[in-house]
């Protein structure tokens, strides 16, 4: 068994977490005082250690630099009222992993190298958990080709590692987003279920061009029509639409978000009505000219629950109704961050201690 193997564990001489501004918690800009490495090689997980946060040394002439041979998650840990750290459904974080790296080629991560790396990692770092309302320890797992070849070809090294951030609301205020019906963001048959680095920086550019138009994001929608939404550029979204909770069908062009079968589990456990279905631009543009529309959201580890306040087609800005309106986001807020520190029944066990 990967757990068997004995974590080598490098500390550093001094924390800097007596230094951290944590009343001004920025998302993504920090990093703790550790970071977890392995490596793969001869087809086996090895060398796994605990080491001071710093600079990794990388051959120029690795597939993950040339050919974005890489793949990434994202999970975050909370401070319960006792001070135990904990982690919102990190099983299925890695059963998304594990699904990116085989559409990638790329080596699959153990549960017990997974799990134990970050119980490890947390406990030595458990001080940078922030105590602030809004605010979490951001976790991230991420492997990528330590091969040094640059053929095109199946890697055969590997380098998992996990890195852990305090971070505060990735969206402090509701956003704005436009459909988007020129770029594409994954088209069927690609890699737009997997969680990999190529997708989102295809993505950059068409978001560049939405911000100066005054959107925070873009709604993405099918690469072969433009006809039917997809998601949004850091979040799955959600529409309510007369009293029904919709949000576009999963496919291997959509990321298959944890946080939204979160909702969606909720929604479901209290008889709301719901709906998985293909959600065209044109039922989304009339609902929103109606009146219709109460309520739209993106949903994310990142985001958690986003409130878009306005929605841009074709040089048309429609706006939701007022935040204080919007019962269905505002009570699915609640009961996750309830359920994540450790404030609410956590009925579908969820949450994991560390």
């Amino acid at each position: 068994m990967i757990a068997a193997q004995r974590i080598e564990i490098q500390r550093v001489e001094q924390s800097r977490v007596g230094e951290f501004d944590f009343s001004n918690i920025p998302f993504g800009k920090h990093y703790t005082d550790h970071m977890f490495m392995a490596d793969f090689r001869d087809g086996a997980w090895k060398n796994l250690r605990i080491v001071p946060y710093g600079k990794i040394t990388i051959s120029p002439a690795s597939p993950t630099l040339h050919y974005a041979h890489s793949i990434f998650e994202g999970l975050k840990a909370y401070r319960s009222e006792s001070g135990e750290a904990l982690v919102f459904r990190p099983l299925a974080n890695l059963n998304r992993l594990n699904r990116s790296a085989e559409r990638m080629c790329l080596a699959t991560v153990p549960e017990d190298l997974y799990m134990e790396s970050m119980r490890e990692l947390i406990a030595l770092d458990r001080e940078w958990i922030p105590r602030q309302p809004g605010a979490s320890l951001y976790i991230r797992p991420f492997l990528f080709s330590a091969d040094e070849y640059i053929g095109i070809r199946p890697s055969i090294d590997f380098t998992y590692m996990v890195i852990l951030s305090p971070v505060g609301m990735y969206y402090s205020d509701p956003v704005r987003v436009k459909i988007e019906t020129h770029y594409t963001r994954a088209a069927a048959g690609g890699t737009g279920y997997a969680k990999t680095g190529g997708n989102y920086a295809a993505s950059i550019y068409p978001a560049l061009l939405a911000q100066k138009e005054g959107y925070h994001q873009l709604l993405w929608t099918d690469g072969r029509a433009h006809e039917y939404i997809e998601e949004s550029g850091t979040m799955n979204v959600m529409f309510v639409i007369d009293d029904t909770l919709v949000t576009p069908e999963l496919t291997d062009s959509i990321l298959p978000g944890i946080t939204r079968d979160s909702v969606l589990t909720l929604a479901r456990h209290w008889g709301w009505k719901v709906e998985e279905r293909k959600v065209s631009v044109k039922e989304v543009v009339e609902a929103l000219a109606s009146g219709k529309m109460q309520e739209a959201f993106g949903v994310g580890t990142a985001a958690t629950i986003a409130h878009i306040e306005a929605i841009g087609y074709e040089g048309k800005d429609y706006t939701l109704p007022p935040i204080a309106e919007r019962t269905f986001a505002n009570k699915l807020y609640e009961e996750l961050e309830g359920i994540k520190r450790g404030t609410r029944p956590d009925p579908f066990n969820w949450m994991v201690r560390m």
